[in-house]
């Protein structure tokens, strides 16, 4: 990857995509204008904000969904993060994320962008800044006798665990992942 490539990969991706609603075109125009303002706007080290790329993580049966307990967050999340320089697409950055931190080497992402999604954070620059996520979906593979997918929790998570759609963390019922677990069961339901 270079920094142009995956500068223009995510432009192409934001440009094709159709959002689910004005809110999110919204933030797709305010990503783009990011995009064309800012020669490093998918690399970590613009400290004005920055791209990034993750996934909600879903059985075969979308019943139930992966999430870390995110350790500078504090709360119930979907796994993702920084473009990484081995990354061609954010497609690319948000399955590598998935599989690093779910432990779940086949995962594979299903769909268009399911949700974008800017909040204010201070990641690993150490200092505050935005992250633009672009937020997929990826689907676990089924197992030989249906259970969940066997999970292992990186050194990202402070814990990781498979959630019943239906009965999430207190923590996240009110948040801005119920609201990605919605719109990812939706757009993986199109594939």
């Amino acid at each position: 990857m270079s920094r142009e490539s995956l500068h223009a990969s995510a432009t192409e991706l934001l440009t094709g995509w159709r959002a689910p609603d004005q809110d999110q075109d919204a933030l797709r125009h305010a990503y783009l204008a990011f995009l064309a303002a800012t020669d490093d706007a998918c690399l970590r080290a613009c400290a004005a904000g920055h791209l990034t790329a993750s996934a909600i993580v879903f059985d075969t049966a979308r019943t139930h969904v992966l999430l870390t307990l995110h350790p500078r967050v504090g709360a119930w999340i979907q796994l993702g993060g920084h473009c990484e320089p081995e990354d061609a697409t954010l497609r690319d950055a948000a399955l590598r994320e998935a599989r690093e931190e779910s432990g779940i080497p086949d995962l594979v992402l299903v769909g268009p962008i399911a949700q974008l999604h800017t909040h204010p954070i201070t990641c690993s620059l150490g200092v505050p800044t935005r992250h633009l996520d672009v937020r997929f979906v990826a689907v676990a593979p089924a197992t030989a006798d249906g259970s969940l997918p066997a999970i292992v929790c990186s050194d990202e998570s402070v814990d990781l665990r498979w959630w019943p759609v239906d009965d999430l963390p207190a923590d996240t019922r009110d948040s801005d992942v119920a609201r990605l677990i919605e719109l990812g069961r939706t757009a993986s339901a199109r594939t």
